[in-house]
């Protein structure tokens, strides 16, 4: 009984955890999807619950890795066979600026400002507004530049 409840335990935090970081949404900068966020952070504490917590049952910790990995498995299975379940776990790219137009509710909901966008812009050598045809919030945080077809001319020439 005791070993059904460490199970359920896992299984119920693992899914909390992904629960709550689409519900946070996405930043830029971050190089982890949603879900190795939660298994490096989840996994982590579970193993350290296990070696220094008040449960120091080396069973209960690998049970409960075992469960996290197959919940990770079942869930990674889900996202492979449905689309729907893909675009519920994972999201899909948002607009930030399109045409020169700023999307603000999108910047305000993503908790984006026009600064972050403008920063990966000028990572990517475009230094004005008007060299940017559209700025794309992906799915694992990163923004991503999409070039104007004109370049915006140099005004120290």
């Amino acid at each position: 009984m005791i070993a059904l409840y460490t199970v359920l335990r896992a299984a119920f935090g693992y899914l909390f955890l992904v629960f709550i970081i689409r519900i946070v949404g996405r930043r830029p900068g971050k190089q982890l999807t949603p879900f190795e966020f939660v298994l490096v952070f989840y996994l982590g504490g579970l193993t350290l619950n296990g070696v220094v917590g008040t449960e120091l049952s080396l069973t209960n910790a690998i049970c409960q890795i075992f469960t996290i990995a197959f919940c990770h498995y079942a869930l990674t299975r889900l996202r492979m066979h449905s689309d729907r379940a893909a675009r519920m776990l994972d999201g899909s790219p948002l607009f930030l600026l399109v045409n020169g137009k700023w999307r603000s509710r999108t910047l305000s909901n993503m908790l984006v400002q026009d600064d972050d966008v403008m920063g990966v812009a000028r990572e990517q050598g475009v230094g004005e507004l008007s060299g940017i045809r559209a700025a794309i919030l992906e799915t694992f945080g990163q923004i991503s530049i999409i070039r104007s077809e004109e370049e915006p001319e140099d005004s120290e020439a």
